[in-house]
């Protein structure tokens, strides 16, 4: 069932970057005339803003988007995006944009007279930080980025609007990178685990209010448990690509030090860097080595980084919208300390996956390939007993 503001995106007949199309039932519903301009959120915490217009043709639940438009929110055609109305969208001042380099090789001509120029020669068009958007121009087409705006994060470019291109052009590689960001879609075999965090993690860091309000002190750490090579780093590094927050990796081994105090002077300054960067995780990965019981540990260098965790986790400020995600592989192997009530919130077992949720792996895994037709995916996935992700 779709939320309010909620539509299904559906692809658009025309090529223009700077619009997208609903029906003339949803745009007298939401007050908006031919032009006017919205704000889309779609997947990964990603945003845009755009101008509408009205198509007969367009059912009252959809929304129609090109190509463009629909990677710059990181959705596909049937996703969901939510829109909301952009009410006195500022003129801007400047824009700063970059060629993505594989669309200009053999261009000689100057990018900012030929292509920009003529792309802004249409009013008014809407421009957002992180967008990327094409010009068909002199036999060629070319893509370009934008990197800044101001005012910030989003502008229209008028006459006025100064526009500078740089002269170093972005790798597609790097775009693509940006583009294929980890998000709870490409992680399979989860579903029940997933929709635990979410919910935890994503009132935490997006209503605080509520605890606030109801007086308790808001969930903030997560132990996620299970064999190697079932996602629980991918897990943690979704949640924030989702969520929009800072990510800080603390990885057990590497943070233990042989000099007395280094360790724990390297967990209390991820804490204090995730503060500051605010909404934050901190995922700590194989708590295992940093925390063993303290029966088995040799030596006395583990206890005061025991103690160190303990008082952090401990000093969270509720305020500080900062989570705490932690992996291991060996549940009974950490020390008792931490397990106990009030330090975890959370434990999440991401165990080996059944029959179903490695046909949702393998799935996940092709759903870019060209399949041959005697590719069974159920047949595969029945035959990998045992098997978890990583395989």
């Amino acid at each position: 069932m779709l939320q309010p503001n909620q539509l299904i995106v559906d692809d658009a007949v025309n090529n223009d970057d700077s619009v997208v199309t609903l029906s003339f039932e949803l745009m007298e519903k939401l007050q908006l005339c031919k032009g006017d301009m919205i704000i889309l959120k779609g997947e990964k915490h990603h945003e845009t803003v755009r101008a509408v217009a009205p198509n007969p043709l367009c059912t009252i639940n959809h929304i129609e988007m090109n190509r463009v438009v629909r990677n710059n929110l990181r959705v596909h055609l049937g996703d969901t995006v939510s829109i909301q109305v952009c009410k006195n969208i500022k003129r801007g001042r400047h824009i700063f944009v970059l060629p993505i380099d594989d669309t200009v090789q053999g261009i000689t001509g100057n990018l900012l007279e030929v292509y920009l120029k003529t792309y802004f020669r249409t009013p008014d068009r809407p421009v957002h930080q992180g967008d990327v958007f094409t010009v068909r121009a002199a036999m060629h087409v070319v893509e370009f980025k934008v990197i800044e705006t101001e005012p910030s994060p989003y502008c229209i470019v008028t006459p006025e609007t100064v526009i500078h291109c740089g002269d170093n052009p972005i790798k597609r590689e790097e775009e693509e990178i940006s583009l294929n960001k980890i998000g709870y879609d490409d992680i399979g075999g989860v579903r029940k685990q997933l929709k635990e965090i979410k919910k935890m993690v994503e009132f935490t860091l997006r209503h605080p209010q509520l605890f606030k309000t109801i007086g308790i002190k808001p969930p903030q750490c997560i132990l996620l448990y299970g064999p190697p090579g079932t996602g629980k780093s991918l897990i943690a590094r979704a949640v924030a690509n989702e969520t929009g927050a800072f990510f800080f990796l603390i990885n057990g081994p590497e943070i233990m030090s042989k000099l007395a105090g280094e360790s724990e002077s390297n967990l209390r300054k991820a804490f204090e860097e995730a503060e500051k960067n605010s909404s934050a995780i901190i995922f700590i990965d194989k708590l295992d080595a940093i925390a063993p019981k303290r029966k088995k540990t040799h030596g006395e260098v583990e206890h005061p980084i025991i103690s160190q965790l303990l008082t952090l986790m401990d000093g969270l400020k509720q305020r500080s919208h900062v989570i705490v995600m932690a992996a291991t592989n060996r549940r009974n192997s950490i020390d008792p300390a931490l397990r106990r009530f009030g330090r975890f919130d959370l434990e999440v077992d991401i165990g080996i996956p059944d029959v179903v949720d490695r046909l949702e792996i393998l799935c996940i895994h092709t759903k870019n390939m060209k399949l041959g037709d005697d590719v069974d995916l159920v047949q595969i996935a029945n035959e990998t007993h045992g098997y978890v992700g990583a395989d």
